[in-house]
C-alpha cells in the first residue's frame, strides 16, 4: 500500500448556468434530447475566470479549509487539458498566486483521466520522499466549444476540484491502479489543435475545436473501463463487492449505467452528477469526490474505485482506502 491520506477536497464552478433549454435557442436541439443521451441536464460556464483562476480558488479552498501553513506544499499537480498557455502551466500560476514557494509545480494532460493520472503521480511523489501536495482538476473547456456544433458544445461545462494529499503512516491510501493508454485511438477526440507556420513553408492549420468521434468514444469507454477496474481489483487482491462506492468519470450517464451492469452492482454505488456540470473532464472525478466528502457519503475505512476515461484516449483507475 502507498500511504497517502486525502487531509481535504474543495470544489468551485462557476455561478453562470447554461441550461438545455438555454442551447435549444441557440442550435436545434432540446432538453429531452440531451438529457435522454447524456444524463445532462445543465451545466457551468466562465464568464470571464480562465482555468487558473479556477484552480487558485480551489487552492485556496483547500488551505483554509485544512488550515495547513502553504509553506509545507512540497508539489501542485494540476490535472488539465484547458490550460491558460502552454507555459507558464496553470500549477506555476497557482504556486505563485498563493505563494507555495517551497513546492514544484507542474500540469499533467491526460484529459479526463487527468484527476485519476494526478493521484497516481501524487502518491508515487509521497512514496519516493515528498511529504504533501495538491491535486488540483481544473478546466474551462467552454473555450474550447464550437457553440453551433450541437454533437459536442452540449456535453461539457467549466470547473475545478482538488485535494490536499499527505503522507502518512496509517493504513490508507492507494491499493492498486490501472493506467493506460491508447495512442493509437486519438483521433476520436481531439481539441486545440495548433498551427504550425514556420520557416519551411509547412504550413498546418490550426483549429481550437472539439471534435468528436461519439460512437468511438462510447465503445472505448464501455469496453476499456471495465479493464482497467478489473486489472486494479485484482492487483488489490479484491473484487468489486468489496468496493463502497465507484468514482468515475462524468461523461454520460450511460456508460456509467452499463459499466455498473458490467460489474453486477447496484447503481447506488455509482453516484452521478453530470446532470449539473456536464462533463468536466480533468475537474469531474474531484467534483464528485468533494460533493460525497461534504455530503457525509465518505468515511473512513472504505474502498473507493476512481476511474477516468477520454482523451488520448485514456483510462485508468485507482483502488483507494480512506
Amino acid at each position: 500500500m502507498e500511504q497517502m491520506r486525502i487531509v481535504g477536497t474543495a470544489k468551485v464552478v462557476p455561478e453562470h448556468i447554461v441550461t438545455n433549454d438555454d442551447l435549444a435557442t441557440i442550435m436545434d436541439t432540446n432538453d429531452e434530447w440531451i438529457h435522454s443521451r447524456t444524463g445532462i441536464h445543465r451545466r457551468h460556464v466562465v464568464t470571464s475566470d480562465n482555468t487558473s483562476d479556477l484552480a487558485i480558488k480551489v487552492a485556496q479552498a483547500l488551505l483554509e479549509q485544512t488550515g495547513i501553513d502553504v509553506l509545507t506544499l512540497d508539489f501542485i499537480i494540476v490535472g488539465t487539458m484547458s490550460p491558460d498557455s502552454l507555459t507558464p502551466s496553470v500549477a506555476a500560476r497557482v504556486q505563485g498566486a498563493i505563494g507555495a514557494t517551497n513546492a514544484f509545480a507542474l500540469d499533467l494532460d491526460a484529459a479526463c483521466s487527468g484527476f485519476v493520472y494526478g493521484l497516481s503521480t501524487a502518491s508515487a511523489f509521497l512514496t519516493a520522499r515528498y511529504s504533501r501536495g495538491l491535486v488540483i482538476g481544473a478546466e474551462v473547456l467552454s473555450k474550447l466549444l464550437d457553440w453551433q456544433d450541437r454533437s459536442v458544445s452540449v456535453l461539457f461545462g467549466d470547473g475545478a476540484a482538488g485535494v490536499v494529499v499527505e503522507r502518512t503512516e496509517a493504513p490508507v491510501g492507494l491499493l492498486a491502479e490501472s493506467l493506460r493508454t491508447y495512442g493509437a485511438q486519438g483521433e476520436a477526440l481531439v481539441a486545440g489543435v495548433l498551427a504550425n507556420e514556420n520557416l519551411t513553408g509547412k504550413i498546418t492549420a490550426g483549429d481550437p475545436y472539439f471534435h468528436m468521434d461519439g460512437r468511438a468514444v462510447y465503445s472505448f469507454a464501455t469496453r476499456e473501463v471495465p479493464r482497467v477496474l478489473t486489472e486494479a481489483l485484482v492487483k488489490a487482491d479484491l473484487v468489486a463487492d468489496d468496493i463502497d462506492l465507484f468514482l468515475l468519470h462524468q461523461a454520460n450517464s450511460r456508460i456509467i449505467d452499463s459499466i455498473a451492469k458490467r460489474f453486477g452492482q447496484p447503481i447506488e454505488k455509482f453516484p452521478k452528477n453530470m446532470a449539473e456540470y456536464g462533463n468536466t473532464s480533468a475537474a469531474s472525478i474531484g467534483i464528485l469526490l468533494a460533493e460525497l466528502q461534504a455530503a457525509g457519503q465518505i468515511q473512513p475505512g472504505q474502498k473507493l474505485a476512481l476511474a477516468g476515461f477520454g482523451g488520448g484516449l485514456t483510462a485508468g483507475a485507482l483502488i483507494i482506502q480512506v
